[in-house]
C-alpha cells in the first residue's frame, strides 16, 4: 500500500484521498523508518511537500537497499531545475507538483505496476485481515469505554500497527470525547450503503487521533441509533478489518442487534466487570446469554476494573461465581479520570502507572505478540485534528 510522509494534517488528508485504499500517513521520516521495517508489502512512499529535500534524498537512498522494489514519489510546491537534479541524484524516479492530482495518481500507479510485476498483485492486510477485539459489559459505569480506548492505544504502541476504534454505543458513545476529538463524520452517515460500502467511502468517515490510530465515531444524536441497521455494522467491521491490524469495538451495555453483529465478527472478547454484586450478577447473565448464542466461546477475557476496591468481594469470589478466570485485575487509580479529562488517556499520560502496565500486558495477550511495556513518548503530529482519512 502507499505510505505518505506529511506532517500537515490538511495536506495529508487531501493527498491520502487520492491514494489507494489502505494508504497510511506518517508525520516524519523517523516514523517512516519504523513503519517500513515491518511492512515489506508497501509499494510506494510518497514524500509530501513539507519533507526537506535532504531528508527525501536520504529516504530514497535507504529504500534502495531495504525496499528496492518500492517506488518513491516526491511532491514539491515548486518544480525547479535544482529539485529535479537533486531527485535524479538521489534516484527518485517521480517528481510531482503539489496539487497535480493526475500526476500523483499516475506516479503511484506506475509504482504499483512495477511492484506487482516483481511480487504479484498488491493487497491490503493479508488473509481475513486484522484482529477484531470487542470490549463489552452488560452494565454501565464499569469503565468499559476507558478500557477500550486505552487498550487500543496500547495496541498502537507498536508504530507499525494500524488501529481503528469503532464506537458502537450508538446512543451515548464517548470514544471521541474521551480522546478530545470533534469528529466531522460519524457511522450513521454510512446508512443506506449496507451492500455497497467499501473502504474508499468508509475512510472518509474516520477521524484521526494519531499517526496509526483512527476512530469511527458514534452518532451525535441518540435517536440516530434507530436508523443504523445491524447489516451496516457487519459491513463496517468486515471492511475495516481488511485495512487495520486491530479493530477495537466499544459497545453499548446490552445485547442489541448491532452488538450481536459485532460479536459475530469478534476474534477476542474483553468482558469488563467490577467488584460489586449487581455487576457480577449481570455479567453472569451475559455469559449465559453468550453461551446460549454460542458467541466467541473460546476467546473470552474477563477483566476486573478497580479490582483493589475493598467492597467485600474478591477476585476469587468473582471467578467462582462466573466460572471464568480473571485474566487482568486493573487497580484503582485517580490518575485514570484525570488523564481522561486532560485528553491523554492513562496509557499515554501515565505510562508507568500500574494501570497502564496492566492494560499493556492485556494488549500483548490479545495481540498474541510482544508490545512495548512503556509508552514510546511519541505524540502523533496529526493528533486532535478533525480532518479525516486513513
Amino acid at each position: 500500500m502507499p505510505v505518505l510522509v506529511e506532517q500537515d494534517s490538511k495536506q495529508a488528508a487531501a493527498m491520502t484521498a487520492l491514494l489507494a485504499d489502505g494508504a497510511h500517513v506518517v508525520a516524519g521520516t523517523d516514523q517512516l523508518a519504523a513503519w517500513m521495517q515491518s511492512r515489506p508489502d508497501e509499494y510506494v512512499v510518497v514524500l509530501g511537500p513539507d519533507v526537506p529535500l535532504r531528508q527525501a534524498a536520504e529516504v530514497a537512498d535507504k529504500l534502495r537497499t531495504t525496499h528496492p522494489s518500492a517506488g518513491v514519489v516526491l511532491i514539491r510546491h515548486e518544480l525547479t531545475t535544482s529539485v529535479f537534479e537533486s531527485a535524479m541524484s538521489a534516484g527518485i524516479p517521480s517528481v510531482v507538483a503539489a496539487g497535480d492530482t493526475a500526476g500523483l495518481r499516475s506516479a503511484v500507479d506506475r509504482a504499483r505496476q512495477t511492484w506487482e510485476a516483481i511480487h504479484g498483485p498488491a493487497t491490503s492486510i493479508g488473509g481475513t485481515g486484522g484482529k477484531v477485539i470487542t470490549v463489552f459489559s452488560p452494565k454501565g459505569g464499569v469503565g468499559k469505554t476507558t478500557m477500550a480506548v486505552n487498550l487500543a492505544l496500547a495496541l498502537a504502541s507498536d508504530p507499525a500497527k494500524r488501529v481503528c476504534i469503532i464506537d458502537l454505543d450508538l446512543a451515548f458513545g464517548d470514544v471521541a470525547i474521551t480522546l478530545q476529538l470533534i469528529p466531522e463524520h460519524t457511522i450513521d452517515e454510512a446508512v443506506g450503503s449496507e451492500t455497497t460500502l467499501d473502504f474508499s467511502l468508509l475512510r472518509q468517515l474516520l477521524t484521526r487521533h494519531a499517526d496509526n490510530v483512527m476512530i469511527l465515531a458514534a452518532p451525535t444524536i441518540p435517536d440516530a441509533r434507530d436508523r443504523i441497521p445491524a447489516s451496516l455494522v457487519r459491513r463496517v467491521v468486515t471492511t475495516l478489518r481488511k485495512h487495520f491490524d486491530f479493530v477495537v469495538i466499544d459497545t453499548s451495555p446490552g445485547f442489541d442487534e448491532p452488538v450481536l453483529q459485532a460479536f459475530d465478527e469478534t476474534d477476542e472478547l474483553v468482558l469488563v466487570a467490577t467488584l460489586d454484586v449487581p455487576t457480577v450478577k449481570n455479567m453472569k447473565m451475559a455469559l449465559e446469554t453468550l453461551d446460549l448464542l454460542d458467541l466467541v466461546k473460546e476467546n473470552r477475557h474477563l477483566v476486573l476494573n478497580r479490582a483493589d476496591d475493598e467492597v467485600g468481594l474478591s477476585v476469587h469470589n468473582v471467578e467462582t461465581i462466573l466460572k471464568q478466570s480473571v485474566v487482568a485485575a486493573i487497580p484503582s487509580d485517580m490518575a485514570v479520570a484525570s488523564s481522561t479529562n486532560h485528553g491523554r488517556p492513562i496509557v499515554l499520560g501515565h505510562p508507568d502507572s500500574p494501570v497502564s502496565q496492566s492494560i499493556r500486558q492485556l494488549a500483548a495477550r490479545l495481540a498474541g505478540s510482544e508490545l512495548p511495556t512503556k509508552s514510546s513518548g511519541r505524540r502523533g503530529l496529526l493528533r486532535r485534528h478533525k480532518r479525516n482519512g486513513a
